[in-house]
């Protein structure tokens, strides 16, 4: 995947956001839960996309 789709993915995900916050009448508490989801969402994404997901997996702690 190159730079300019990651870009063009990040930006469609926060205005789809953005409509859905400043559009969608919601509690606040619903709201702040939607938003940490799709936070933790991207950056799952973005560790997958450049491939630091598999570097954190083989890193041991301890034993």
């Amino acid at each position: 995947m190159t730079l300019l789709n990651v870009i063009l993915t990040l930006i469609a995900v926060g205005a789809i956001l953005w409509l859905i916050n400043t559009l969608i009448p919601m509690d606040g508490k619903i709201k702040s839960i939607l938003n940490a989801v799709v936070t933790i969402a991207v950056v799952v994404w973005l560790l997958k996309v450049f491939q630091i997901a598999d570097v954190l997996s083989s890193i041991r702690v301890g034993h």
